[in-house]
């Protein structure tokens, strides 16, 4: 929110510095951002003054350029060479002496210097309206009246408009204070409550009485959605002229970043900044049947809207018609193109209206339409505001175009909105702000801002927020206002803090997130975070019920919540391959989304990883070679071994998009799949290179995290024992069935299965193959013997006998 320091000040009845207001405006909530100063012509013309050429002669050395002497009021004149072709003595000119620094309307400031010109000297400037970022004409220099005195500042002539601009960062629950009048009410209510008396008063901007049509132009207006349109204000307007506002105004406009278009518009916009009210106004000759209909017209109609473009209406678009049904504006949002206010417009129809915040945002966000207008209705507005705001347009549109109102008011507000009313203590406000403010104090603050106290019983309040403030509704909001006029920085800091600790559930979730996240970040992962709105064109293979559809979608491209982080994955992917960074390693917490039934949206979380390129950067020494599936699982074991997950089983298994595939699993449930993304999938997004991807059911490795700290654990006092089988197996038994075949055998000693060979020969029998596996056994309590570790082997080739048909080789 831009607020202009000049304009501000027109509604204060006291002036405090820049600086101070600056102070005071963070104090109450509305936090400057920035201040910086605002100038109509750079510089403010400091340094020129206006002098008189007293003698023009030839340049000895040039033919284009002028010997002057300039009486500039106070001492010698000055000897100046000039190369306007219309100096001539007499002339009353601006002058730069030595020392100035002018600002050309182009280009870089320049300070004058004593000069040697041809051989002349020169002491200054003798200056043209370009020159100084008083125009754009550089014909010759500027003749100023013949009456005025040498010496005057030029800046007594021209009168450069200055001003302060503040950039406020307002909290979305200040929809009052997006106005100038707004933000002065809050630096009256500061004013009061410093001053401990509410002596400080918004000053409102006078209305001056508008000059009656001796023809009548009535318009009739009918709302058939007063849902989306509780209140609609307007007037009609004739003899408009059409022209340039007038300087101030535009000075004023331009200050806050507006820029000024005409005088009709430029009203509109100086009222919706000066109130926080926003208008329109239409060419009334393009108002057909007389009658100004408010309705929602069919889905796809078309209207031509202001910035000529032809747009598709949804059904829950409101629109402002003629007569005829025809649109004429999106009502809140943006105005058609053949009812705007044109040069040779001589009559209007101004609006002042209320329309519902939800029903506006949802149109400006599906048109793509962020204007002022619909960003403050789509915050909530002061619905008592629209005829003070129609009032004040229409005195200033007879003012300054020199219109006449040529109908009375017409206000359709078929239920006038009540105050909404608020009951809290004294009590309750010292208690959530940590403050004993006195009862006047708290009863001032709120008087200043607007509310009225209808009711004080015994440490009780009953107050009703004031209609500009429709974000007030409980008795918390009434605390904040209190402690914000009052100022944060009052409320003071006890001596003795007392605080219970907090017992933290176990296993710290958070904790383990950043634990698994760190560890991937040291081993050179990157973690991404990609959009949970996806395009649903991905999702093909899906039951189109299952997926969660966006109801107001940005675009075609974003029209689901995600049911998989395989894909926006990809898309990261690519983006990286396209701009040549091949190697990477990626990992993503985040959550994908489904629909069980109407109503129903449940989240999973998920841990991703992604890998593809080299292992290790182009090096002499080292051969380049891709990441490959045995990364991808010493990544996964790792994490699983960190989060505490003993024996997990990996199979082989069918997930869509990748391929081969495998799932992890642990107690029985699925805490994983894995695998290589499939040509197809790689295909989809442009990707030549295979990817490697893990997705960690994360909700369900949640559940199976041990209750405590499985980060450290003591180191056993007592030595483990390893132990070798070969066995002889059918080719097509995968390795995956000797763990589970040695994970039966129900025992804790069994801490480590590997397999360290893989052996095939025509000599072990046809279709046959050996697995080399170690098994390590280990106690925590005590050595194992001989006869323990012997008893553990027996069992375990009892099993691969009797569930894979194994032979040991002896």
């Amino acid at each position: 929110m831009t607020i202009s320091y000049n304009w501000l000040c027109d509604y204060l009845p006291v002036k405090p510095a820049p600086e101070e207001l600056s102070v005071i405006l963070t104090g109450v909530g509305l936090e400057v951002e920035s201040l910086e100063r605002f100038e109509s012509v750079k510089g403010s013309l400091e340094g020129l003054v206006i002098g008189e050429v007293l003698t023009v002669e030839k340049h000895p050395n040039a033919d284009k350029l002028r010997l002057t002497t300039v009486n500039i009021g106070n001492g010698a004149p000055l000897a100046i060479v000039c190369g306007a072709p219309n100096v001539a003595a007499g002339q009353k000119v601006v002058v730069a002496p030595v020392g100035t620094t002018i600002y050309p309307a182009s280009g870089e400031p320049l300070t004058m210097k004593k000069a040697k010109i041809r051989g002349e000297d020169s002491f200054g400037m003798i200056c043209a309206e370009d020159e100084i970022g008083l125009g754009a004409s550089h014909d010759g220099i500027l003749v100023l009246d013949a009456a005025l005195t040498p010496g005057t500042p030029a800046s007594e002539i021209f009168h450069p408009y200055q001003d302060w601009v503040y950039e406020i960062g307002l909290t979305p629950n200040h929809m009052d204070a997006m106005s100038h009048m707004g933000v002065a009410r809050d630096v009256c209510a500061f004013l009061n409550n410093r001053e401990n008396t509410q002596v400080y008063q918004l000053r409102k901007p006078g209305i001056n009485a508008a000059a009656k049509a001796e023809k009548p132009l009535p318009i009739a207006v009918e709302v058939k959605n007063t849902e989306a349109c509780p209140r609609y204000c307007g007037q009609s307007i004739t003899g408009v002229k059409v022209g340039p506002s007038p300087a101030w105004m535009q000075h004023r406009l331009l200050a806050i970043g507006v820029r000024p278009i005409n005088n009709i518009v430029d009203i509109t916009n100086y009222v919706l900044h000066e109130t926080g009210q926003p208008l329109h106004a239409f060419d009334a000759s393009q108002i057909k049947g007389g009658k100004v209909i408010v309705e929602n017209l069919p889905a796809g109609t078309p209207f031509l809207s202001l910035d000529g473009k032809e747009r598709k209406l949804d059904a829950g678009d409101l629109m402002i018609c003629d007569g005829e049904d025809n649109g004429m504006c999106i009502a809140g949002v943006f105005g058609g193109l053949n009812s705007g206010v044109k040069d040779e417009t001589t009559q209007i129809f101004l609006e002042s209206a209320y329309f519902d915040a939800t029903s506006i945002r949802k149109t400006s966000m599906r048109h793509g339409l962020r204007t002022d207008a619909a960003i403050r209705f789509e915050k909530g507005l002061d619905i008592s505001l629209a005829p003070f705001a129609l009032e004040r347009a229409v005195a200033l549109i007879s003012e300054l175009a020199h219109g006449a109102a040529a109908s009375e008011v017409t206000d359709v507000y078929p239920s006038p909105k009540q105050a909404w009313q608020i009951d809290v203590t004294y009590d309750y406000i010292r208690t959530l702000s940590g403050h004993q403010y006195p009862e006047a104090q708290i009863k001032n603050i709120l008087c200043s801002l607007g509310f009225t106290i209808h009711e004080e019983n015994e440490g009780r309040l009953r107050v009703a927020a004031p209609l500009h403030k429709p974000d007030i509704t409980i008795p918390a909001d009434i605390v904040e206002e209190v402690m914000r006029i009052d100022g944060l920085d009052n409320i003071p800091i006890p001596a003795l803090v007392s605080m219970a600790p907090s017992v933290q559930a176990q296993p710290d979730k958070e904790r383990v997130k950043e634990r698994i996240a760190d560890y991937l970040a040291g081993n050179g992962f990157s973690e991404i975070f990609t959009n949970s709105i996806t395009n649903s064109q991905y999702y093909k293979h899906l039951d189109a019920d299952s997926l969660v559809k966006m109801l107001n979608s940005l675009s075609a491209d974003l029209d689901v919540l995600r049911p998989s982080m395989l894909e926006t994955g990809l898309e990261r992917i690519a983006h990286n391959l396209n701009r040549r960074n091949e190697d990477l390693l990626f990992f993503e917490f985040g959550k994908t989304y489904r629909q069980e039934a109407v109503g129903q949206y449940p989240e999973k979380a998920h841990l991703c990883l992604y890998l593809t390129g080299r292992k290790q950067p182009e090096n002499w020494m080292h051969k380049e070679k891709p990441v490959d599936f045995y990364d991808l699982k010493a990544f996964i074991g790792n994490i699983l071994q960190m989060l505490g997950i003993t024996a997990p089983q990996m199979a082989a298994n069918t997930v869509h998009g990748l391929q081969p595939s495998f799932e992890i699993t642990s107690g029985g449930k699925t805490i994983a799949v894995a695998g290589s993304v499939a040509p197809a999938q790689l295909k989809a997004f442009d990707i030549k290179q295979p990817v490697w991807y893990a997705d960690f059911n994360w909700d369900v490795i949640l559940t199976l995290l041990p209750t405590k700290d499985a980060f450290y654990e003591e180191i056993p006092k007592f030595p483990a024992v390893r132990r070798d089988l070969a066995l002889v197996l059918d080719k097509n038994v995968p390795f995956a069935a000797v763990e589970t075949a040695a994970r039966s055998v129900k025992t804790n000693l069994l801490q480590q299965i590997n397999l360290f060979d893989v052996f095939e020969s025509d000599k072990l029998g046809a279709g046959k193959k050996s697995y080399a596996v170690s098994f390590t056994f280990q106690d925590k309590q005590k050595t194992l013997t001989d006869q323990d570790t012997d008893a553990l082997v027996n069992k375990l080739v009892k099993a691969f006998e009797t569930q894979l048909q194994a032979e040991i080789r002896k």
